[in-house]
């Protein structure tokens, strides 16, 4: 009977170690950008392997930023200085237009130009002055001295 609890608890042990070991490789790949549409002072990024917490994205959101305006250009604000850029998984790829309520960009003429809607972070800036994220768990304000606080729902 000891046997039998030994080798139970080696194989939650061994089953536990390899979890944690899959969740860290999940977690430490980098986040490839896969493609930016621009439309005004809006911009959809195509991503894979994004964060999975919303303090995680909110994380590579302010650890990127000046790459992404480096490299991509955006945001891109408006005269007023607002912006919105949201931060969609790649999923399956390009798909053809034919399904209802499919993310499409005009931009691209090929008619594999849609995207299943699979947004996991939206940065929005009003007038250069507050900073808004939008994630699966809510609403968080960028403070200007650079604490995040949650937006409490109504």
């Amino acid at each position: 009977m000891k046997k039998l609890n030994n080798k139970i608890k080696f194989l939650i042990i061994f089953l536990f170690s390899i979890s944690i070991a899959f969740l860290s490789w999940l977690s430490l790949r980098p986040v490839e950008i896969v493609a930016v549409h621009q439309r005004y002072h809006f911009s959809d990024v195509l991503v894979k392997n994004f964060p999975f917490t919303d303090r995680g994205k909110i994380a590579w959101w302010l650890k990127n930023k000046d790459k992404l305006k480096a490299n991509y250009s955006i945001p891109k604000p408006a005269s007023y200085g607002s912006y919105t850029i949201t931060f969609w998984l790649f999923g399956e790829g390009y798909k053809e237009r034919g399904k209802y309520d499919r993310l499409c960009f005009n931009d691209m003429q090929q008619k594999e130009n849609c995207l299943e809607k699979d947004a996991v972070l939206a940065v929005h800036s009003y007038n250069n002055e507050k900073t808004y994220f939008s994630v699966y768990d809510g609403q968080y304000l960028l403070k200007k001295n650079g604490e995040i606080v949650k937006i409490p729902k109504d």
